[in-house]
């Protein structure tokens, strides 16, 4: 797990601004942050895919002219956001994840890494708000809670799976999100909490 931040207060006011109170605006910035946890998971040593993740093998274009392969056919960087809630996301009028991973993919795209946002995850029970809850409630209330959509399977492909989460407390969300993906994925966080 990689992350960008500490949750200090200011990541804290800066997350909560965008994520409850809608400054749709700090999304470019967060997700600018964010990117730099994503460049460290998409380089971090790779884990074995499991049986029920298809993989195969990265398309290769032309050489570049440093006769390595080049950058522009490899596989891309596929990053899966931690879904919220559906009525946490009909509340806020956006899903905040979502946003940073769109904005971190965009930034990583203008350094030239190849890399898309795939929402492949969804919650396929409720769960309550996740604030407040010890470590040992977090993993009953996230136990089995998320499942890949119908075909999110075909879709990841080749490539690196990055998860990406704004906060990461206990570990809990990216332990269960990796479940449901069939494990094989690094995550990649805006702001890691140290009081977990």
């Amino acid at each position: 797990m990689y992350g960008a931040l500490t949750y200090t207060d200011e990541a804290r006011a800066a997350l909560l601004a965008h994520k409850e109170r809608g400054a749709l605006g700090l999304a470019a910035p967060l997700g600018a942050v964010l990117a730099r946890a994503v460049l460290m998971a998409s380089h971090a040593p790779e884990t074995s895919a499991p049986a029920s993740v298809p993989t195969a093998p990265a398309r290769r274009g032309p050489p570049s002219r440093d006769g390595g392969p080049s950058p522009r056919r490899r596989a891309p960087v596929t990053l899966v956001p931690v879904p919220s809630a559906r009525r946490a996301v009909a509340g806020r009028g956006h899903d905040p994840v979502r946003r940073m991973a769109r904005e971190a993919a965009r930034t990583l795209r203008r350094e030239g890494m190849a890399v898309r946002v795939l929402p492949v995850l969804r919650q396929r029970r409720r769960v309550v708000d996740q604030s407040g809850l010890t470590a040992a409630q977090r993993t009953a209330n996230l136990a089995g809670a998320l499942e890949m959509v119908p075909g999110g399977a075909r879709l990841l492909g080749a490539g690196r799976v990055v998860l990406v989460d704004d906060v990461m407390t206990t570990g809990v969300s990216l332990t269960e999100a990796a479940r449901a993906l069939g494990g094989g994925a690094t995550a990649a966080v805006l702001a890691v909490r140290s009081d977990g």
